[in-house]
């Protein structure tokens, strides 16, 4: 096996402390590089097209929504997993450029719904295409059948951490 970071961070602690099982740090610690790596590499498609990556998050849940392309705002707070406030400065960076649009709720006129303007309908578009050329691009590192058992280990072991 490589000599990698990780391996390396292991194999000072166990000198350290062999006494303590470092096997969980070669899972955890590769984990968390990878998100880090992944992060750095979708974050460059989120910027070419003027977005955080929180940003693009708020734009897709909206155009996931289908026609009309809005949500209340607690709904896409649900959608995107932050709270209504961490949502208010998204959409507020969001409605600035133009990319979306607040209206009361008709049905409630306390609650707010946000809406994708037709630029921002057509800004999503793109990027989603091009942030799904860049993950097909990281996954390409992988053979199918690999991305096949990542996807099945990954999904069983989520479902078992959320449960």
């Amino acid at each position: 096996m490589n000599d990698d970071r990780i391996a390396r961070v292991q194999a000072e602690w166990a000198r350290e402390r062999p006494e303590i099982d470092v096997a969980p740090q070669g899972v955890i610690g590769r984990l968390h590089r990878i998100a880090a790596l992944l992060m750095t590499e979708l974050d460059g498609v989120y910027r070419e097209f003027g977005l955080a990556d929180g940003e693009f998050d708020v734009l897709a849940a909206l155009r996931r929504a289908g026609d009309p392309y809005e949500r209340s705002a607690g709904e896409l707070a649900g959608s995107v997993m932050i709270t209504t406030g961490g949502l208010t400065k998204r959409v507020d960076r969001l409605e600035r450029a133009g990319l979306v649009h607040r209206r009361r709720a008709e049905h409630d006129g306390r609650s707010r719904v946000i809406a994708l303007t037709a630029q921002g309908l057509a800004l999503i578009d793109e990027a989603f295409a091009a942030h799904m050329a860049n993950e097909r691009r990281l996954l390409d590192a992988l053979d199918a059948d690999e991305a096949r058992r990542l996807e099945a280990l990954l999904t069983g072991w989520l479902a078992k951490l959320e449960d």
